[in-house]
C-alpha cells in the first residue's frame, strides 16, 4: 500500500485519518523523499537531453536578455549594504523612526497651536464686549441725565441752566468719549503689539519644546519596543530550535530502537527457520529409505488476489475477509479455538472510541478496516484513544510505514506487542483486550456459525 501511494503520489484524507501520528510522518517524510528523486531525475535527464539538442533560437525573435558585467567577468550585481556607502539596516531603520517620531510631534504640536489660537482670540473677543458694555453704560448715563434736565424745562433760568449743563455735559462727554476712546485704541494697540506678540512667541516656543520632547519620548519608545520584540524574537528561534533538536534527536534513537526490533525480529525468524529445516534433515536420517514429504509453511495460506488501492464499500470488505483471511483463521484464538477476544468487525473509529473511553490504559482491540484491506489496533492512551493501521500483504501483517517488524499472523503481531510497545516514544504494550459489547456479537457477518456458537460473550 505504502509503493502505491508513493506511486501516485496520493492518499485518501478518509485514510490519512486512520493513520496515527507517527505513520504520517513517516508517510511524509517517504513522500518527500520521492518528490526529491524525482526531481532529481527530471533535471538529469533535461541537462541530457540539452546537451543532445540545444535549443535554437526562433527566426524572426528578438534578442534575449543581456545583463551588464562586472568587472570579474560575471553579471554585475548589487546588493543593498555591501557597498562601503550603503547604510545599514539598523541606521535606515532608526533614521525612519526618528522622521516618523517628528512628524508625530509636529502634528501634535499644531493641534496645540490651533488651540491655542483659538483660546487667544476668545479672549480678545471678551475685551471687545467689555468695551462695547462699557461705550453702552455711557450712553444711558447722558440719557438719563437729559431726562433729569427736561423736568426743569417750565422754569427759565431752569431751561438756561439746563442748556448750559447740558452743553458742558455733552462738551466733558464728548471729551470723556474721546479720550476713553484714545485710550482704548491705545491699550487694543499695545495689548496686540505686546501681550499678543509676547503671548505668541511664548507660545512658540512651549510648542516648539513640547514638539522635541514629544519627539525624543517617541523615538525612546519606538527603541524599546524594538528591543523588545528582538528580545522575543531571539528567545522563541532558540526555544524552537531547541525543541527541533530534541525532537530529531528522539526521532533517531525510536528509529534506530525500531531498526534493532526488526532486525532482532528477522533473526529469530531466520533461526526458526534453520532449526526447523535441521529437525527435518534429522528426521529424514531415521526413514526407511524413503522421506516423507516436507509439511507447507502455512496450512491455511490463500493467494491473494490483486486488488484496488483500497476497498469500494463495506460489501467489498467482507468479501475479501471470506475469501482471503478466513481460510487462514485470522481472528481465532489458537489455543481454544475459539474467537479471540480482542477481534471485532467492521465497526467504525467512533464505535471503538466508545467501547475504550471507560477502560484503562492498555486496553485494545482489534476491528477489520472498511478503509483499507487491513485492520486497525484502536488502543486506549492516558489521554486519549490511538489507532494503528496494519496492513496486509502477500509476505505477512505490519504497521504502515517503512521498517516495520514483518508477521507470518495477526496473531503473532498481538503476541509480540503484548511485550514490545508499538512506538517507543508511546510505549503502547498490548495489556487488556476489550471484547464484545452487544449480541449478536459485530463480527456476525465476518464468521460461521459454529464458530460464533462455541464462543462466549
Amino acid at each position: 500500500m505504502l509503493q502505491q501511494i508513493l506511486q501516485d503520489m496520493f492518499i485518501d484524507p478518509e485514510l490519512l485519518a486512520e493513520l496515527s501520528e507517527e505513520q504520517k510522518q513517516v508517510l511524509f517524510v517517504k513522500m518527500r523523499e520521492e518528490q526529491v528523486r524525482r526531481w532529481t531525475e527530471s533535471e538529469l535527464k533535461l541537462e541530457i537531453e540539452d546537451k543532445k539538442c540545444p535549443r535554437k533560437r526562433k527566426p524572426g525573435r528578438k534578442g534575449f536578455v543581456k545583463f551588464l558585467n562586472g568587472s570579474d567577468g560575471h553579471e554585475w550585481v548589487w546588493v543593498m549594504g555591501d557597498h562601503a556607502k550603503d547604510k545599514k539596516i539598523d541606521e535606515m531603520l532608526e533614521e525612519e523612526a526618528k522622521n516618523q517620531a517628528l512628524r508625530e510631534a509636529e502634528l501634535e504640536m499644531e493641534k496645540l497651536s490651533q488651540q491655542e489660537e483659538f483660546e487667544l482670540k476668545q479672549r480678545m473677543d471678551r475685551g471687545q464686549c467689555e468695551e462695547d458694555e462699557a461705550k453702552k453704560k455711557l450712553e444711558e448715563d447722558i440719557r438719563r441725565k437729559k431726562e433729569e434736565a427736561e423736568m426743569y424745562q417750565s422754569i427759565k433760568e431752569a431751561r438756561l441752566m439746563a442748556q448750559r449743563l447740558e452743553e458742558e455735559k455733552k462738551k466733558e462727554e464728548h471729551k470723556r468719549v474721546e479720550i476713553l476712546r484714545l485710550r482704548a485704541c491705545k491699550k487694543c494697540e499695545d495689548l496686540q503689539q505686546s501681550s499678543f506678540a509676547q503671548e505668541r512667541r511664548v507660545s512658540m516656543e512651549k510648542v516648539e519644546k513640547a514638539k522635541r520632547r514629544r519627539s525624543n519620548e517617541l523615538y525612546v519608545r519606538w527603541k524599546e519596543m524594538r528591543r523588545q520584540i528582538e528580545q522575543t524574537a531571539e528567545e522563541e528561534s532558540q526555544e524552537v530550535e531547541d525543541n527541533w533538536h530534541h525532537r530529531e534527536k528522539q526521532a533517531k534513537e525510536a528509529e534506530k530502537q525500531m531498526q534493532t526490533l526488526a532486525k532482532r525480529a528477522r533473526e529469530e525468524h531466520h533461526n526458526s527457520l534453520r532449526i526447523s529445516s535441521s529437525v527435518i534433515s534429522a528426521a529424514s536420517a531415521f526413514a526407511d529409505g524413503t522421506k516423507p514429504p516436507l509439511p507447507p509453511k502455512s496450512g491455511n495460506k490463500v493467494s491473494r488476489k490483486k486488488r484496488s488501492m483500497r476497498p469500494k464499500n463495506k460489501d467489498d470488505v467482507i468479501k475479501w475477509f471470506l475469501e482471503e483471511e478466513k481460510p487462514q483463521g485470522v481472528g481465532i484464538d489458537l489455543k481454544t479455538k475459539t474467537v479471540a477476544t480482542w477481534f471485532h468487525g467492521v465497526i467504525s473509529r467512533v464505535d471503538a472510541e466508545l467501547m475504550l473511553q471507560s477502560k484503562t490504559l492498555g486496553a485494545f482491540l482489534v476491528r477489520v478496516s472498511e478503509r483499507v484491506w487491513g485492520y486497525t489496533i484502536s488502543y486506549r492512551a492516558e489521554d486519549r484513544c490511538k489507532h494503528f493501521l496494519i496492513d496486509t500483504s502477500e509476505a505477512g501483517y505490519q504497521f504502515f510505514g517503512a521498517n516495520q517488524v514483518l508477521h507470518a499472523s495477526l496473531h503473532e503481531l498481538i503476541e509480540f506487542h503484548k511485550n514490545n510497545p508499538i512506538t517507543v516514544m508511546g510505549g503502547e504494550k498490548l495489556r487488556h483486550p476489550v471484547g464484545q459489547s452487544k449480541d449478536p456479537p459485530d463480527y456476525q457477518g465476518l464468521l460461521q456459525p459454529k464458530i460464533l456458537e462455541s464462543t462466549s460473550l
